[in-house]
């Protein structure tokens, strides 16, 4: 990575994902805002992920390859956040993937409104061919009491971290980590961050693609 500016740290985590890896990787690497480290956390993979994150590294620069034990989902993305150096950082699950403009659009809003995270709508592709949607937003809003933040994220019932970008300083102020060797992580994370952040804005229009894939990272201890 050059000295440019590093808006937003995308951390990965992988496990046995190969059929799945390509789809996710392409959604990142050709984002509209270009601006990204991509961190992908080879968790233990025994397919051909390693490989096909190899192969990604060849053609994007930008992409970073750790390789662990497994030590699971919230460990592998805790080694993405001691790694990472942008100004705000996002999660994305390798089974999954996310629109274009994604980065693009919450790192505007964030940024406009000077929050600490911007979240996107959720959206859930199935192997028929529907789609549903799991997160809604009317409208652009910007959310400062915890009422307001709990309730348009649904929170506790959808305690979802990928869907969001986070101010990396924020993180740190807060001394936010992922708690490892537990199920259901995300419960542990997302309410603390919202009810402790000073403000965040909800952006409609944008889509995070979360795809169900019972043999993923986070299928034994899912989060997602």
């Amino acid at each position: 990575m050059n000295k440019k500016i590093i808006k937003v740290s995308v951390i990965i985590p992988v496990y046995n994902v190969e059929k799945y890896l390509r789809r996710c990787l392409d959604s990142v690497i050709n984002q509209t805002l270009q601006e990204l480290e991509i961190i992908c956390v080879n968790d233990g993979s025994t397919d051909n992920s390693a490989k096909i994150l190899e192969e990604y590294k060849k053609i994007d620069p930008r992409i970073q390859i750790l390789t662990q034990e497994n030590l699971g989902l919230s460990a592998a993305r805790n080694t993405g956040l001691k790694t990472a150096k942008g100004e705000y950082v996002s999660f994305v699950d390798s089974d999954d993937w996310i629109d274009l403009n994604f980065f693009a659009e919450l790192y505007d809003a964030v940024k406009k409104y000077d929050a600490d995270a911007a979240c996107a709508e959720i959206r859930r592709p199935h192997a028929s061919g529907k789609v549903s949607r799991k997160l809604r937003f009317d409208k652009l809003r910007v959310l400062i009491t915890t009422a307001e933040k709990y309730k348009y994220n649904q929170v506790p019932r959808m305690c979802y971290v990928w869907n969001k970008i986070y101010k990396r300083a924020e993180l740190k102020r807060q001394k936010l980590t992922f708690k490892e060797g537990v199920m259901f992580e995300d419960i542990y994370f997302t309410p603390r961050f919202l009810y402790s952040s000073n403000k965040i804005v909800i952006v409609p229009g944008v889509f995070y693609n979360y795809w169900t894939n019972n043999e993923s990272i986070s299928a034994r201890q899912k989060s997602n």
